[in-house]
């Protein structure tokens, strides 16, 4: 099985999970941008604590479901975004207003696209969650 798209796996792999109602899934191949996707996942109260774990291979990310993802997925193409470009795209992938995020990777690191708002930012679009 090749991976064409590790964040896209690691997205539908945590999906999947929590509508089995599981409380952890495991995500590998781990990467950098995955944890920084967590990571901003996390700060949204979309999962819980997730550790990663050293299995001398690419390693792993074990993530603690909390219930909250209704639906997720990746962006693509990674449409690059102007900082005054983010309501089309938020029409486009989120169901309502101020209803999920939109996680931007930036200039200034991976955030969510109401932080790349405050900051007046663009960058390009990674994935969405609700």
């Amino acid at each position: 099985m090749t991976l064409m798209d590790p964040l896209a796996n690691a997205l539908t792999n945590m999906r999947n999970n929590e509508l089995q109602g599981n409380e952890r899934c495991k995500i590998s191949p781990a990467s950098k941008l995955i944890g920084h996707v967590l990571r901003t996942m996390q700060k949204e109260a979309y999962i819980g604590e997730f550790e990663y774990v050293d299995d001398g291979k690419a390693g792993k990310f074990i993530v603690e479901l909390e219930g909250n993802i209704n639906q997720c997925g990746v962006i693509k193409p990674r449409h690059a975004v102007k900082k005054d470009e983010f309501e089309k795209f938020e029409t486009r992938y989120l169901p309502a207003k101020n209803f999920g995020i939109m996680i931007v990777t930036t200039p200034e690191g991976i955030m969510t696209h109401k932080e790349a708002k405050e900051k007046a930012i663009g960058g390009r679009l990674l994935a969405y969650i609700y």
